[in-house]
């Protein structure tokens, strides 16, 4: 029986949670993840990575709750098992805090998070310019450790791995079935997904272990996040900036910002310095449309376009991605059903 060629092109959190899924749960596919740039060098290693959302405008509320609590119960399963410090996964305990009330006090991921709830007046006191917060405790996962981890997982599952660049589509057209789009920024060119843009990211990794509770300004620009060897502080939200370079002036001013939410940072040592581009879009794309490519129809698999919330959905757009695949399988001529 002939195995269906599946390429997940891109291998950054999203691609790399999509080829496992797809690798584990249908093992008659043959699967490759083909990407220019693997770990540390993908948008993904910088990440903060902290489970929490933001709400997209056009996609169904149910959905987006669902993407967030897969993702958040396979962290958390992770977190909570041996393997934690392989795949570098915590959990994370602090508040997230806001100059103004917001519209909702209540997020839709509140409930799939730990502990969820408003914070006391005692607990505003230490942040003075802040009027409202939520505490919590959710997981942390460090790319850096998580992407190998995802990579060793997938290999055990027969996946297969190649670095190259691939400037089109069309170029996938005999070696493979199904292409699988998880190009993140790439799509802009490999799909010609113009409403795709960079939302840039700067963050420090600094030396403070005496830090274990993150705290995150609402406005989303102003966060401290301990991790297992270091604090991230950030940050920027930089949209249509493609500079990849660090900016003097944006490292003083997240110290700075940061610092005033927590002095002790003024004695921390700054270990690194990082930019990212998010890559960012209205709504992310996780949807199937057959393509033409030399002479070929072939299904595409599109899942990209998280922005900033890479981490937080990636296994749940995941899962949906793998079912897209499914739909594709049973709509192969001559081909198992697998």
């Amino acid at each position: 029986m002939k195995r269906v060629r599946v390429v997940v092109l891109g291998a950054g959190v999203v691609g790399f949670s999509t080829a496992v899924c797809i690798a584990e749960a249908l093992p008659l596919c043959s699967v490759t993840v083909l990407a220019e740039r693997f770990s540390p060098n993908t948008t993904s290693d910088g990440a903060a990575g902290i489970a929490f959302a933001a709400e997209f405008p056009d996609i169904p509320l149910e959905r987006q709750r669902r993407w967030f609590k897969d993702s958040f119960d396979h962290l958390l399963a992770i977190a909570q098992s041996q393997h934690s410090p392989d795949a570098g996964i915590m959990l994370s305990s602090g508040w997230q805090i806001f100059k103004e009330v917001p519209a909702k006090k209540k997020p839709f991921w509140s409930d799939f998070v730990i502990g969820f709830r408003t914070m006391t007046d005692g607990e505003l006191k230490r942040f003075p310019d802040h009027r409202f917060g939520q505490a919590f405790t959710t997981v942390k996962c460090e790319c850096s450790s998580y992407l190998p981890w995802l990579e060793e997982r997938f290999r055990k599952a027969g996946g297969r791995v190649e670095q190259r660049k691939v400037n089109s589509l069309q170029e996938l057209s005999n070696s493979f079935d199904i292409i699988v789009n998880c190009s993140g920024l790439g799509s802009k060119v490999l799909v010609g997904d113009t409403s795709v843009y960079p939302v840039r990211g700067q963050v420090l990794k600094v030396e403070a272990p005496w830090l274990t509770h993150f705290i995150r300004d609402g406005d989303g620009k102003t966060y401290i996040y301990p991790g297992i060897h270091s604090v991230t502080v950030g940050g920027t939200r930089q949209e249509g900036d493609w500079r990849l370079h660090v900016d003097q002036g944006d490292t003083e001013s997240i110290l700075e910002r940061c610092s005033r939410l927590e002095p002790s940072l003024k004695k921390a040592k700054v270990l690194s310095e990082w930019v990212g581009l998010r890559p960012s879009r209205r709504n992310p794309r996780v949807e199937r449309e057959m393509v033409q490519l030399q002479g070929r129809t072939l299904p595409v698999v599109h899942n990209y376009g998280h922005g900033g919330w890479g981490v937080t959905i990636a296994w749940g757009t995941a899962l949906d991605a793998l079912g897209l695949v499914r739909q594709c399988l049973k709509e192969m001529p001559h081909q198992a059903k697998l």
